[in-house]
């Protein structure tokens, strides 16, 4: 396998930090406040006097002091992180018992709720190091991209990674069902099709199948549902900020959705049998990808037609290799039997997998000339 990754490593797999604390003897505002916290995924922490100084003052992650205790409030310790909430506009003394207790916003509901929400879900998830994103597509079809996407997902979960497998592709049929988990219960993509705005991570997460030791993103059995770009660019940003790793298994039609889901990838594996048709496909395929998606890698499968291997193949599309995706005896079967793509910690489909993830945790090594994986910040 060729090429150096600059990963970020495995990422913990601790569970979400407690929700902001509220301080409020207001009912309406307190209501409006629980209102923004359901909608930004966490379990805010009620208080109505004074929160204790090692309590919730010290130690929420956030802390929303309606107008009406702010006087009540003063004293308490300084810390970043206060905000004082209220709902009168034309308060001119609002700045001063800001300044009294520290606080680093002044609020007005409802013009400030969607920024609020926003920053209630960063304190709550954490904004640290983003998931390490990789998108595969098919240079044609059947050219196993989604065996390769499960199988990756897989390794990494088995690793102790945090792992989600998200299925980009309607027309795919259901990547739950090559991992066995058509049956598994949580949401798929219908239940995120009308998504607009900022989803949590950590409520995607929860309400997500969990099949092989990750989360699972997939299509419904029913008719087809269009995801517009707004929600993928939603699923993905929340899937992102949770860390770890995101598979996604893209189609090689490139629509607006797509393109927006390509905008997010860390690196994209294009899968191409080696046959000259495949290539010629799959150049097609690359041209469109590459519009959006800056790092695309080749990932060569055999058997190969007369003349051509895993270097031509990387060749003739221009683009660096990953290596090349050994075939695995008795996979169908296996898949028949529960195993997902890459189930089988002995099996050649695994250690290729493997030997992707330790890469993309290895430092980057500038010397030897060998490509690097960009890593994006933190997606909002």
């Amino acid at each position: 396998m060729a090429g150096f990754f600059a990963g970020g490593g495995p990422s913990s797999t601790e569970g979400r930090r407690d929700g902001p604390s509220i301080v409020t003897e207001d009912p309406d505002l307190l209501d409006d406040l629980l209102r923004l916290c359901a909608a930004a995924g966490a379990m805010p922490e009620v208080h109505h006097g004074p929160p204790g100084k090692r309590g919730g003052w010290e130690r929420a992650p956030m802390v929303l002091v309606g107008d009406d205790m702010a006087r009540s409030c003063r004293g308490l310790p300084r810390r970043p992180g206060v905000m004082l909430v209220g709902r009168e506009q034309d308060d001119p003394d609002v700045w001063r018992r800001a300044v009294e207790i520290g606080a680093e916003y002044v609020l007005r509901l409802p013009d400030s709720e969607r920024w609020l929400v926003d920053q209630i879900a960063d304190a709550v998830e954490g904004v640290g190091r983003s998931a390490l994103t990789v998108g595969v597509m098919g240079g044609r079809g059947g050219s196993g991209a989604s065996t390769l996407a499960c199988a990756l997902a897989v390794t990494a979960a088995r690793s102790g990674r945090r792992a989600m497998l998200i299925d980009g592709d309607p027309l795919g049929g259901g990547i739950d069902v090559l991992l066995g988990g058509e049956e598994s219960e949580g949401l798929r993509w219908p239940d995120f099709a009308r998504s607009k705005g900022r989803v949590g991570g950590g409520a995607l997460e929860d309400s997500l199948p969990a099949v092989h030791g990750l989360r699972v993103l997939s299509w419904g059995r029913d008719d087809e549902v269009i995801v517009p770009p707004q929600a993928m660019q939603s699923v993905l940003a929340a899937a992102r900020r949770l860390g770890g790793v995101v598979v996604v298994d893209l189609p090689r039609r490139v629509d607006e959705s797509v393109a927006e889901a390509l905008a997010q990838m860390d690196v994209g594996l294009l899968v191409v049998p080696g046959e000259l048709r495949a290539v010629a496909a799959a150049q097609r395929v690359a041209a469109s990808a590459r519009m959006v998606l800056d790092d695309l890698r080749v990932v060569a499968r055999g058997p190969y037609t007369a003349g051509l291997d895993e270097q031509w193949v990387a060749q003739a599309l221009g683009l660096p290799l990953v290596g090349d995706l050994p075939a695995e005896a008795g996979l169908p079967s296996a898949l028949d039997s529960g195993v997902p793509p890459g189930g089988n910690s002995r099996g050649s489909l695994a250690r290729f997998c493997t030997a992707f993830w330790d890469l993309a945790d290895a430092p980057a090594s500038r010397s030897s000339g060998a490509a690097t994986l960009p890593r994006r910040g933190a997606t909002s």
